[in-house]
């Protein structure tokens, strides 16, 4: 290799070295909503940025885990892989992890020929024993006390009445490290 040359590769190398973007508050946000989670998404401006990531990633519809400990380097190889590995992690992080539930709700109701038609659909996401991150329909009979309480809350829409009111959204639930839950309501 010539001179000229390796003066050319040692001049761009330091170029880019001095070029590349270097952020100093750069930091993993799933251990940001873990932390921010366990706190009960204090306001600041790292909790909020997770808390929007939490709900970006199970909008319009849960897409993708809320939490995805195996992005976080805060528990080293104590975090479980997807898909495996639960029975390893952490029982605090279980708790956080655990506590996330993702209710995927919609309703309408209309008046036709045959009267008030309902159709509602209710889904339960939630992370399993594994770990694993689950879906499964429930039934109107099976939807829980405070399900229904937060949804008419957060939308002024009863969950299985034949009064007429539509909605399609998730209600996010999540709890902190006093065990205090809490819910949050996204349309779409």
């Amino acid at each position: 290799m010539s001179i000229k040359l390796k003066l050319w590769s040692a001049g761009l190398c330091g170029a880019l070295a001095i070029s590349a973007p270097h952020k100093a508050d750069a930091y993993a946000i799933d251990c940001a909503i873990l932390l921010c989670m366990a706190g009960g998404f204090p306001a600041s401006t790292e909790c909020s940025a997770a808390k929007v990531e939490v709900i970006r990633r199970v909008t319009p519809w849960p897409i993708e885990p809320p939490l995805q400990l195996w992005n976080c380097p805060l528990g080293g190889s104590a975090i479980p892989l997807p898909g495996g590995g639960g029975s390893r992690i952490d029982p605090t992080i279980r708790q956080y992890r655990d506590g996330i539930e993702v209710w995927q709700i919609s309703r309408q109701s209309y008046n036709s020929s045959g009267g008030r038609e309902i159709n509602q659909s209710v889904v339960r996401y939630f992370y399993d024993e594994t770990g694993a991150f689950r879906g499964a329909s429930v039934s109107d009979s099976a939807i829980p006390f405070w399900v229904r309480a937060a949804v008419a809350d957060h939308t002024g829409v009863q969950l299985g009445s034949s009064r007429m009111g539509q909605l399609r959204g998730i209600l996010l639930k999540t709890t902190d490290y006093k065990e205090e839950e809490d819910t949050t309501w996204v349309s779409y």
